[in-house]
């Protein structure tokens, strides 16, 4: 079952990926694809894991300008509307 926020999420960080340069494009570009398998996992991730890539994202964002890190934002708003469906917490 895809979780289309989180796949959504992937591919802004994909995107802001391609905007940046050196650590933070590697960076970007591994939660891209963390994100982007839990997309399509069988059982969804939990609270915990999904504030984990809410806090990378956010010091990911803070070392960013312009479009990439309206990007990441875009990424971290799609997380954030995907974790208010996880029952728990």
């Amino acid at each position: 079952m895809a979780r289309e926020q989180l796949r959504t999420a992937s591919e802004a960080l994909e995107r802001a990926s391609e905007l940046a340069d050196g650590d933070a494009a590697r960076r970007l570009t591994d939660q891209s694809n963390q994100l982007a398998a839990l997309a399509t996992r069988d059982s969804g991730p939990d609270h915990g894991r999904l504030a984990r890539h809410t806090n990378a994202l956010n010091e990911l964002r803070e070392e960013l300008e312009g479009e990439a890190a309206e990007r990441v934002e875009a990424a971290i708003e799609a997380v954030k509307n995907y974790r208010e469906t996880v029952e728990g917490v």
